[in-house]
């Protein structure tokens, strides 16, 4: 991954080559059992296991989770006229029947066209296709005829990443979810987070950590490639997130007592930032289509737990931003030859900022 100059980068810069063979497809047996590259100095990485995480940070640390659960969000059925389609639902639209969601068929359905999903032979639900919507109307808008959250808890399938090569199995609903999930609405798991269970949890608190969490409901835009060859030129999709006051407040007296901002995740991260760039860290709920890049001012965060992330993706530019353009492409190497396991079900890496 050899950098060009900041203020003109690409998205070729942030390419890699990673053996097959590294793509987790299960997770780990258990979930603290993952490995952990602690790379807070990039010069000298260390070899480590995620339960060895309390010694890597110190008493009056501030941990800061994201609490979203995913939803099933994933549906296969058929068009009117009889064409398979698959639907990933993006957003459940709030206080309605209504959702934004990727569809994919042979041919995209037109407005007033009827979606069928369910099992053929059993029982099944009819969308209605309201029309098109998102970042270069990517996404369709459709309406349910029942409350979306229920539909898709009954018919739906946890929505793996496309490099998750199985379909979805009753291991992935536990497992492709965090402890502590408890808000739904993400269509992708916060996946640094996966690897917390309840003796880590409490191991950190017995060390003095605090803990302190938020809301994003993760986008399947996460997994979606950048077309755009420079940076600049490249538009997020939006996410909702919320920052409760509680949680500005821990970071104030962490910050006030000398303590570190530890996010757990990119997400996290991007919404600590988001909630941040007016000047202090602001409560409340809002949307979000913040892309950071080399050159982002952090203002919140100090430390970063994050998973190892796909070539060319923006995770890879954010975690670049974090901790110096010039470190991940080292450490991605040493993932690689210390054979570590890549992507969600993955083994995981501690960042200080640069």
């Amino acid at each position: 991954m050899p950098f060009g100059p900041a203020s003109d980068l690409r998205v070729a810069d942030f390419d890699f080559s990673l053996p097959t063979e590294l793509i987790a497809q299960h997770p780990a047996p258990q979930r603290s059992a993952s490995r952990l590259l602690d790379a807070r100095d990039p010069n000298r990485p260390a070899d480590c296991t995620f339960r060895d995480l309390p010694d890597l940070l110190d008493p009056g640390d501030l941990l800061v989770f994201n609490d979203t659960r995913v939803i099933k969000a994933r549906l296969f059925g058929c068009k009117g006229t009889g064409g398979a389609v698959e639907a990933l639902v993006e957003r459940v639209l709030p206080a309605t029947t209504e959702v934004h969601a990727h569809l994919r068929a042979s041919k995209s359905p037109r407005r007033g066209s009827r979606l069928i999903f369910g099992s053929t032979g059993g029982e099944q639900f009819e969308a209605e296709v309201l029309g098109r919507c998102g970042v270069d109307d990517a996404l369709f808008h459709l309406r349910f005829p029942a409350d979306p959250l229920a539909l898709l808890e009954r018919f739906g399938h946890v929505p793996l990443p496309p490099y998750i090569t199985h379909a979805d199995e009753p291991e992935d609903e536990r497992r492709y979810q965090t402890v502590f999930a408890c808000r739904p609405g993400a269509v992708a798991a916060p996946t640094a987070a996966l690897h917390f269970d309840e003796p880590l949890l409490d191991a950190l608190r017995a060390r003095g950590i605090g803990m302190a969490s938020l809301t994003l409901h993760v986008g399947a835009g996460t997994f979606q490639p950048v077309r755009a060859e420079r940076l600049a030129d490249h538009r997020m999709h939006s996410e909702w997130f919320e920052v409760p006051q509680a949680t500005v407040e821990a970071v104030e007296r962490t910050r006030t007592a000398g303590g570190r901002i530890v996010a757990v995740g990119t997400t996290t991260l991007r919404a600590l930032e988001a909630a941040s760039l007016a000047g202090g860290l602001q409560a409340g709920a809002s949307e979000t289509s913040l892309f950071i890049t080399p050159g982002f001012r952090f203002r919140v965060v100090d430390r970063l737990i994050t998973n190892f992330h796909l070539p060319r993706s923006t995770l890879l530019m954010l975690v670049s931003a974090f901790a110096g353009i010039g470190a991940i492409p080292a450490l991605y190497a040493h993932a690689i030859e210390q054979r570590y396991r890549f992507y969600s079900y993955g083994d995981a890496m501690l960042l200080a900022r640069r």
